[in-house]
């Protein structure tokens, strides 16, 4: 064997037996490092266990946190919700007292401006009464002289231009066709309305047509037929009495003086001047109650005896104006200037009046008492004149059947 082959093989037998002194070290080296490693290893995952485990403790225990803070939430989400009804219930009822006060205290301050406004009215108006009043009384206290005639006579004369252009169409509200029909239903209106009388003497007429008809009329049926008058038994006493003396005294026509009239039973000055005024054309003033009142009012008389109070409005107009300014004043009377409720306030000829201020001042007030056809209402007169404005006033009820029968 040579030298080469030798160191070859022994080169060879070496590596085959035991590692090379390099192959050793590191051989070593890497066992310190496994071994160090399978050290190492074992710390090092229980530190890792350890903060995984730490870290799922901290996530387990957010959760948790979260999960309760859910939890907390949706209780608490469910008490309002459980309030939420009640709580609404209370602010609804809250805004609804507000409401009302605010609404209670309105209708407080309203009604208190309003009460206010009227006291004022009714406190100037008060006063406007009252010092016309006093200015009066001071006057008189004064020893200042009373209203002259002249003065009187052209506040007369002023007063019946203006009645004359709003009671254009003024007439005597009886129905009438003769003198004897009127002298009848003005024996009648005594104590009652000329309405009435109108509604009832179509039957009275139509079965006693003339003064010898009634004249021998049976008491009883008379005074069945006058009833609803009023004071039947009187009236019928009275009618059967004129009757008599004109068909036994006047040749059963009706007088055309006042001496001849008022001889006749039942019949006085006023019955009288209504009949010669309107059946003969003869003038003459009606004082009737109405008529006195108003008068009194206007300052024209201070008189209450019907004779006196006729005596001194004759002084103050022309014999030619005497009827119709009855007619005028009468009309007046019953449907604006009343007794206890005049009308102040729709009053055509306020301005005229020293009175103004006794009755309602409200206009909207005052044309609710105005009354027939001032009043869109039917009139007393079931015939009125062509040139009435207002509605015809209906028969009475079951009378218009009888009349028509009896006729």
């Amino acid at each position: 064997m040579s030298e080469h082959q030798a160191a070859r093989s022994t080169t060879t037998g070496r590596t085959a037996k035991e590692p090379a002194p390099g192959a050793t070290a590191a051989r070593t080296a890497g066992s310190k490092k496994a071994a160090a490693s399978k050290k190492a290893t074992p710390e090092k995952a229980a530190a890792k266990r350890a903060a995984t485990q730490t870290a799922s403790t901290k996530s387990a225990a957010t959760k948790k946190a979260a999960t309760a803070k859910k939890a907390t939430a949706e209780k608490a989400g469910k008490k309002t919700a459980e309030k939420s009804p009640a709580t609404k219930k209370t602010a609804a009822k809250t805004t609804a007292k507000k409401t009302t006060a605010k609404k209670t205290a309105a209708k407080k301050t309203a009604a208190t401006k309003t009460a206010a406004t009227k006291a004022a009215a009714k406190k100037t108006a008060a006063k406007g009464a009252a010092g016309a009043k006093k200015a009066t009384a001071a006057k008189q206290a004064a020893g200042t002289k009373p209203e002259s005639q002249e003065s009187k006579a052209e506040r007369a004369a002023r007063i019946n231009d203006a009645l004359a252009e709003v009671y254009y169409y003024a007439h005597p509200e009886l129905d009438f066709e003769n003198p004897f029909e009127l002298l009848v239903a003005t024996v009648l209106s005594a104590q009652t309305t000329d309405l009435r009388v109108n509604q009832t003497t179509p039957a009275l007429f139509a079965k006693y047509p003339t003064p010898e008809d009634m004249a021998a009329a049976d008491p009883e049926a008379l005074e069945e037929l006058i009833r609803p008058t009023g004071f039947f038994r009187s009236k019928a006493k009275s009618l059967l009495g004129l009757s008599a003396a004109l068909r036994d005294d006047f040749g059963g026509t009706v007088p055309g003086t006042v001496e001849e009239l008022v001889k006749l039973p039942g019949v006085g000055r006023k019955t009288a001047f209504v009949v010669l005024g309107n059946a003969f054309g003869v003038p003459g003033l009606t004082v009737d109650t109405h008529f006195g009142r108003l008068v009194r009012r206007w300052k024209l008389t201070e008189q209450t005896d019907a004779v006196k109070v006729e005596q001194e409005i004759d002084d103050l107009l022309p014999e030619s104006e005497w009827t119709m300014f009855s007619h005028r004043t009468i009309f007046h009377g019953r449907r604006i200037c009343h007794s206890r409720k005049p009308a102040c306030g729709a009053c055509p000829i306020a301005e005229l009046c020293p009175s103004y201020g006794e009755g309602e001042t409200d206009p909207e007030k005052a044309k609710k008492l105005l009354k027939y056809e001032m009043g869109g209402q039917p009139g007393q007169r079931l015939k009125p004149p062509a040139d009435y404005p207002g509605r015809p006033a209906p028969p009475l009820p079951g009378r218009d059947q009888a009349a028509g029968a009896a006729r």
